[in-house]
């Protein structure tokens, strides 16, 4: 199965075009939706499709050009059967590192690993174990800039498309976010911005936070400010000791991190400005 992802400036008739469209090239519709923004007027769509004939896919996308100059229509088309390449990057922190790698080894996760990177050796011998190849780039305020380079050059060898950043606790610089605008996937505590820096979890406790939690987002230049994917909470109680909090929050950075990940897999995300449409 194919997936159509458009968005261009309301009007009417785009969803009956695109589905008279797909229909004179044989193409099958499995799963529509849509969204008209009010605020901005934008238009956002997407379809599921399946080629009745061999060559209906190309026949609809040369016929639908046709379609997308007619209304202004922005739009790619994706298999849905091919993984996505996808380049982890960890630290210490080894909780979404090891969710990843189950839920990619049973394929639960519409992803190819292509590699991890980390700025510590810790996680080595785990990723080796798993047949993945582990990329040691450490990383100091001296050389920063060389291995963001070094990171850079990884990801066009790989050919990845979609980069995690699965606990990677250093900060992409802007230039490297926006060179990969909407295909780095950032993962943190809901506490942001407040209870920054080390042990947010004590900080809470010591609060008496009753509620924390996850976010996933795509990065920016903007420190953990990027437009939001997939979020989560978890109510908590005054006898949840700091440990406890950290547990419950690295099993929720985990589920939401893996779903995020399943929404970019499926094609789901439109960026629209500092936020996300998901369809």
């Amino acid at each position: 199965m194919y997936v159509l992802r458009l968005h261009c400036t309301d009007q009417p008739g785009i969803v009956a075009a695109v589905a008279t469209s797909l229909r004179d090239c044989d193409c099958n519709i499995e799963e529509s939706s849509q969204f008209h923004d009010a605020l901005s007027g934008q238009f956002f769509m997407r379809v599921v499709f399946s080629p009745i004939k061999d060559d209906s896919e190309k026949s609809f996308e040369t016929h639908f050009k046709k379609i997308a100059n007619e209304f202004g229509i922005n739009w790619e088309i994706h298999d849905l059967s091919a993984p996505v390449k996808t380049l982890l990057l960890v630290s210490k922190a080894d909780h979404c590192l090891n969710d990843l790698l189950y839920r990619w080894r049973t394929k639960h996760l519409n992803i190819e690993i292509t590699g991890i990177v980390s700025n510590h050796d810790t996680h080595r011998a785990l990723v080796e174990q798993r047949g993945l190849t582990f990329h040691h780039l450490p990383v100091n305020p001296d050389n920063k800039a060389q291995k963001e380079q070094a990171l850079a050059d990884l990801i066009e060898e790989q050919n990845a498309e979609l980069i995690i950043l699965a606990r990677y606790m250093q900060i992409l610089s802007g230039d490297l976010c926006e060179q990969y605008a909407g295909r780095i996937i950032n993962i943190h505590h809901s506490f942001l911005p407040g209870f920054k820096g080390a042990k947010p979890y004590t900080q809470a406790y010591e609060r008496g936070v009753k509620i924390i939690g996850a976010t996933a987002h795509f990065a920016t230049g903007d420190l953990d400010e990027g437009p939001i994917i997939e979020q989560e909470t978890v109510r908590i109680t005054h006898s949840d000791t700091p440990d406890k909090l950290q547990l419950i929050g690295q099993d929720t950075e985990s589920k939401v991190l893996a779903r995020a990940i399943g929404l970019y897999a499926q094609r789901r995300i439109f960026l629209h400005g500092p936020r996300t449409i998901i369809l």
